[in-house]
């Protein structure tokens, strides 16, 4: 599948890849020049985005990594010129692990053989909001997915920039259940036209309430099955018999990878609230 485009509102476009679990990024032009949120991981298809603002006669003022994962980042590189913004716990998380990430993944993947590591340079806590031009974007720190993610809401189009908060299956390996709940919740509360998910199709106003409450359903969901079934003795593998459908998702999308994605979250909270009950019956 070639990289698709869509352009959601008045100067704003969402770039999906055609490479890698239709992970997404966004570009917002500005009377000033463009904000970029996240790269996508593979240099030819960061490249279009790249030359559809050159093509544009712009050139990108800043781009915001939403989080350390690499189908977010490997792109940055390829824009020298803006300035590099994300959540403090980004930067700290890259420094620790990013090199050595991408030195493994050259080796297995050719196609990354030219990436190079672009640290955020602009860091922030809980929110920020950057004033350009004709543009109002508020980042916000949303974690859950993973402990350094953050959220981008454009005023003047009411669009949410969700990262991975916001996927077709909620996913929590690597990060906090908890922390997602209350992220989605925060994010319900604001006034939206369009919500762009970390993978997947873009959101319309009419499907952003249901969507984000199925998700908060959805964990709640997990949580309490997995609980019970821990709690009845049920062994580690059988864990998997809870469906996807039965916690109120469709498996369906991102190609069946959502699939994938609710097993891995299924057998991580299983494993952590063994941990929890082991850790409580020692003490």
């Amino acid at each position: 599948m070639p990289l698709k485009r869509d352009r959601v509102s008045d100067g704003v476009y969402v770039f999906t890849s055609g490479l890698y679990a239709e992970v997404t990024a966004t570009v917002i032009f500005t009377d000033e020049g463009a904000i970029v949120v996240d790269t996508l991981p593979f240099p030819q298809e960061s490249r279009h985005i790249r030359d559809f603002i050159a093509q544009r006669r712009s050139k990108a003022l800043y781009v915001i990594n939403t989080h350390s994962h690499a189908d977010h980042i490997y792109g940055t590189y390829l824009f020298p010129e803006a300035e590099v913004v994300a959540h403090y716990q980004c930067r700290r998380l890259m420094e620790r692990h990013a090199e050595a990430s991408l030195s493994a993944a050259k080796q297995q993947t050719p196609q990354l053989a030219d990436v190079r590591i672009r640290y955020p340079e602009l860091l922030f806590n809980e929110v920020m909001t950057l004033r350009v031009a004709n543009k109002t974007i508020e980042l916000s720190y949303t974690p859950g997915h993973a402990r350094d993610v953050c959220s981008v809401y454009v005023y003047e189009d009411r669009l949410m920039i969700a990262s991975d908060t916001v996927m077709p299956v909620p996913y929590v390996v690597g990060g906090d259940l908890d922390d997602m709940i209350q992220s989605l919740t925060a994010i319900k509360q604001k006034s939206m036209e369009n919500l762009i998910q970390g993978h997947g199709e873009v959101l319309l106003r009419g499907e952003i309430e249901e969507t984000l409450a199925a998700n908060i359903s959805y964990l709640k969901s997990i949580d309490r099955l997995v609980r019970e079934k821990i709690a009845r003795g049920v062994p580690r593998n059988n864990i998997l018999d809870i469906t996807i459908e039965e916690c109120g998702l469709s498996r369906i999308p991102l190609s069946g990878l959502v699939q994938k994605l609710h097993n891995a979250n299924l057998l991580t909270l299983y494993d952590s609230y063994r941990s929890e009950m082991k850790a409580r019956r020692g003490a």
